[in-house]
């Protein structure tokens, strides 16, 4: 090494680095481990931060604890459905901000009524693509849509 370089020591190369954005974090909530996870694989491909719940239970649960972004919903659930948890989030103080994305694959003449009577923000029949998932989430993530209801 010639006397003119520059000693970079472990220590440094951590403080050059600049710390990226933080990811928005995205709750996916289905029971049917395939489409759970190929939808939490998809979203953490394109960015996001993912959590994964298999009942609305457990959404409500990691919904106050984790604080996501948005939260994508499906309807039919064993131990707690969709329409109960739904409620539950958006009746409670810690979480009633966070968008809800209702999905279900039962779409008939009301669900989308009943969806969004429950406090769910949108309606998305299943199955959709999770490309198209990832675009209504990112508008929904968008200032103007994220502050409570539209």
């Amino acid at each position: 090494m010639s006397q003119s370089a520059t000693k970079i020591l472990p220590e440094d190369v951590g403080a050059a680095v600049q710390p990226s954005p933080a990811k928005k974090r995205v709750l996916v909530v289905d029971d049917f481990d395939d489409a759970r996870e190929m939808y939490a694989e998809y979203l953490e491909f394109a960015g996001f931060a993912v959590e994964t719940a298999r009942n609305g239970a457990e959404a409500v649960e990691k919904a106050q604890e984790a604080s996501p972004d948005i939260i994508l919903m499906d309807l039919s659930l064993p131990v707690m459905d969709g329409w109960e948890a739904t409620r539950l989030i958006k009746n409670d103080v810690r979480t009633r901000d966070i968008p809800v994305m209702a999905l279900s694959g039962h779409v008939l003449a009301g669900s989308e009524h009943h969806a969004k009577e429950a406090g769910a923000d949108e309606f998305v029949a299943k199955p959709c693509l999770p490309s198209d998932l990832e675009d209504k989430i990112r508008t929904m993530l968008k200032p103007s849509k994220a502050k409570g209801k539209r």
